[in-house]
C-alpha cells in the first residue's frame, strides 16, 4: 500500500481509506447505501488490514450515530492500529445546539463520538460543512482545546467552497490556531468542479485532498453502459438511476473499459488510479458492500497509469470551464510581467 503525507502535516496515511457509510442502514436514506453489520464489519475491516489500509472514515450522522458504533466495536483490540476519521457538524439532534460549528456542539459531538467508537482520540475530525453561524475563531479554538486534551490529533473540513477554506486557515494561521490539514471533496472524472478552484486553494494552503465517492456513486464501475438498464441492486438504481448528463458519462465509461481492458485492470480500479495522479490529492475513500467488490477496488494500487491514458480520460471527462476561470485561462498573459 502506498503512503502519503496529508497536507502539510506529518501524518502519513493509506491513500486508499475505507468508508463506513454502508454500515448500519438505520434510516431510509442510508438503507440504499448499505446495510453493514458488525460481523460484515469485521470481515471488511480484516480485508483492509490485509491489504495494508488501516485508515477508515465515517462521520456521526451516517445512520444516526450507528456507523460509529459499528466501526468501534468491528475494530476492538485493532483500534490501536487503525487511524479513525470521522465528521461532525450536520444536524445530530433536536436541540438548537445539535448542529453547526459551535464549541458547544463541536466538544459535545466529540465526545459522543468517541463515546461510540468506543476509543480515547480521534485522528482526524472533520466538520461535515461550513457553519456561516459560527465564527471560525470559535471553531477552531474549541479544536484547539480537543487537541490539547488529548481527544483529538488533526483537523479537516468536507464539502467547503474556496473562500470558505480560505478563510478558517486564514484565521488559523493568523491567531496560530490549529490548521486543517484536509478537505474531503466530491472529485471524480464524472464531477470535476473541484478542479476550478479547490485544487489551487488546497495547493497554496497546503491542505491535503481527500476524495468521496471517486466511483461517482458507481456509475463509473463499469456496470452502466450505454444502452443498459443500472442493476437493480445497485444504489444508483435505488436513488433515481443514472443521469447520463448529455452522454457525457457513457462517453467516459468507454474509455475506462477500453483502458481496463488493456491493463488488466477493472473499470474501477483504473477510475481510481486516474484520481490518485490528480494534484494535491493524498487520499481516496473507497467503499463497499462486500468484500469481493472491496479487494476490486483495493486494486487500484500497486500500479500507475501512463500519462497517455491519463490524457485519454482527462479529455474526454473535460468539464466546461465557469466564469471566472475560463477568462482567466484566456488573459493570462496579460498578468504576466514583461521580459
Amino acid at each position: 500500500m502506498d503512503y502519503r503525507r496529508i497536507g502539510g502535516s506529518g501524518l502519513q496515511a493509506p491513500v486508499l481509506s475505507f468508508g463506513t457509510a454502508t454500515f448500519g442502514g438505520g434510516d431510509e436514506f442510508f438503507r440504499k447505501w448499505g446495510t453493514t453489520n458488525v460481523a460484515e464489519a469485521r470481515q471488511l475491516l480484516d480485508a483492509c488490514f490485509d491489504a495494508g489500509v488501516n485508515f477508515f472514515d465515517t462521520a456521526d450522522v451516517y445512520s444516526s450515530g450507528a456507523a460509529e458504533q459499528i466501526l468501534g466495536e468491528a475494530l476492538g483490540a485493532r483500534r490501536r492500529e487503525a487511524l479513525i476519521a470521522t465528521k461532525l457538524g450536520y444536524r445530530s439532534g433536536p436541540g438548537p445546539n445539535d448542529v453547526g460549528a459551535s464549541r458547544q456542539h463541536i466538544i459535545s459531538a466529540c465526545e459522543a463520538s468517541l463515546q461510540r467508537l468506543k476509543c480515547d482520540h480521534i485522528d482526524l475530525l472533520q466538520l461535515h460543512g461550513f457553519d456561516e453561524n459560527a465564527p471560525v475563531e470559535e471553531s477552531l479554538r474549541a479544536f484547539e482545546d480537543l487537541i490539547s486534551a488529548g481527544k483529538v490529533r488533526y483537523i479537516g473540513a468536507s464539502n467547503f467552497s474556496g473562500w470558505q477554506l480560505a478563510k478558517m486557515v486564514g484565521a488559523a494561521d493568523h491567531l496560530g490556531l490549529p490548521r486543517l490539514i484536509s478537505h474531503q471533496v466530491q472529485y471524480s472524472l464524472l464531477h470535476r468542479e473541484f478542479e476550478h478552484e479547490l485544487m489551487p486553494a488546497g495547493y497554496d494552503f497546503a491542505v491535503g485532498g481527500l476524495v468521496w465517492s471517486p466511483l461517482a456513486g458507481g456509475k463509473l464501475s463499469g456496470k452502466f453502459r450505454r444502452g443498459a438498464e443500472a442493476p437493480a441492486d445497485s444504489r444508483t438504481a435505488k436513488m433515481g438511476g443514472v443521469d447520463a448528463s448529455g452522454g457525457v458519462l457513457y462517453d467516459i465509461v468507454d474509455v475506462l473499459v477500453e483502458i481496463a481492458r488493456e491493463r488488466g485492470k477493472s473499470p474501477s480500479q483504473v477510475a481510481i488510479n486516474w484520481l490518485l495522479a490528480r494534484p494535491t490529492i493524498d487520499g481516496v475513500v473507497i467503499g463497499a458492500r462486500s468484500v469481493e467488490q472491496l479487494r476490486d477496488n483495493l486494486g487500484a494500487v500497486g500500479w500507475r497509469l501512463s500519462e497517455e491514458e491519463i490524457a485519454r480520460l482527462s479529455a474526454v471527462s473535460e468539464p466546461p470551464v465557469p466564469y471566472p476561470y475560463s477568462h482567466q485561462r484566456k488573459f493570462t498573459d496579460l498578468l504576466r510581467p514583461m521580459r
